[in-house]
């Protein structure tokens, strides 16, 4: 039977925080599962979350499924020969109402021997900011490892670490091995390789509603740390109707798409490719199949799509693997 080709879209998955907040629902249109929901996972293939396709005739299959049935049509040649039938990456938008922990991710060796897993590097659009809201990226300047451990022993680490105040449209690259934590009042985007492996060093000694704290993976992290300098804050243009360049690394490329109107978009690439609204709305039409997409909704692009056409108003995230 063959592949039908179509702008693909999944179920929202849905993770009740302890940091979570209202805005994945005020915001985004997510279903109101909780007061606290602090992710939305819109495509994933992690196993017990993989996403279940919403639309056309693929509607109620699950990713898993369909790269099973249709690995090259779907990922692409280079994906699957690279990745195997896993889907490499995992997209997400997240609210916090509170501070995250501060926490780190291990590379793909660590990962790899510690938890057969890829590692997780990620990179973060901000949506939505309150005033005053910031992000924890990195040390500051000169911390070594004897610095880290005292000032986790004293419960003051926070001291040594980099803020960053934030507002709409700030992006960050979040290598492997970074310390870094997403303050409360930020509505962010986030891509990141398929990983849901995460050490957490420090949660501010905080509770949840029966008095426990929340566990602490100090002596996985002590391994995994990068304590040189990083650069994590992104910079990028905003051209109409252009594939501005916001991050390309190993694991992804990340391009913002200002569209007004309409723009014809060439896939030069054997890839799937995911088209991300964080602001507006517009159409996406491959030969005569389209798909309506809006702020806080997420679409992929088979592989065997070679081009689409985009009509409307809004901001874009592409993003595919080079």
């Amino acid at each position: 039977m063959s592949f039908i080709q179509y702008p693909m879209m999944f179920e929202p998955i849905l993770k009740d925080r302890i940091w979570g907040g209202e805005k994945l629902h005020t915001v985004l249109g997510k279903q109101q599962i909780s007061d606290s929901i602090g992710e939305s996972w819109e495509i994933s293939n992690v196993p017990e979350n993989v996403s279940l396709v919403s639309n056309g005739g693929y509607k109620g299959q699950s990713l898993e499924e369909l790269i099973k049935t249709y690995p090259e049509d779907i990922l692409g040649s280079y994906i699957v020969s690279t990745f195997g039938y896993q889907f490499p990456l995992l997209f997400k938008f997240l609210d916090a109402k509170e501070d995250l922990s501060i926490q780190l991710h291990p590379n793909d060796k660590l990962a790899r021997e510690r938890h057969n897993s890829l590692g997780k590097t990620e990179m973060w659009y901000v949506m939505q900011a309150d005033p005053g809201a910031r992000v924890v990226v990195d040390f500051k300047e000169g911390v070594t490892q004897e610095d880290y451990l005292q000032h986790l022993h004293t419960k003051t680490l926070p001291a040594i670490l980099n803020e960053i105040p934030v507002k709409k449209g700030d992006a960050f690259f979040i290598q492997t091995g970074t310390v870094h934590a997403i303050g409360g009042g930020v509505l962010l985007a986030e891509i990141q390789q398929t990983s849901d492996i995460t050490y957490r060093v420090y949660d501010w000694d905080r509770v949840d509603s029966e008095g426990k704290t929340r566990e602490l993976h100090v002596d996985l992290a002590l391994e995994a740390i990068n304590y040189e300098k990083k650069q994590v804050v992104l910079s990028y243009t905003k051209d109409i109707n252009q594939a501005n360049p916001v991050v390309s690394c190993p694991f992804f490329t990340v391009n913002l798409i200002p569209l007004e109107e309409r723009y014809e978009i060439e896939k030069p690439l054997d890839r799937f490719y995911l088209y991300v609204c964080t602001e507006g709305a517009c159409e996406l039409q491959i030969n005569t199949l389209t798909c309506g997409i809006k702020k806080g909704q997420t679409v992929l692009i088979p592989a065997s799509v070679k081009n689409l056409v985009a009509t409307g108003h809004a901001t874009l995230l592409e993003i595919y693997i080079d």
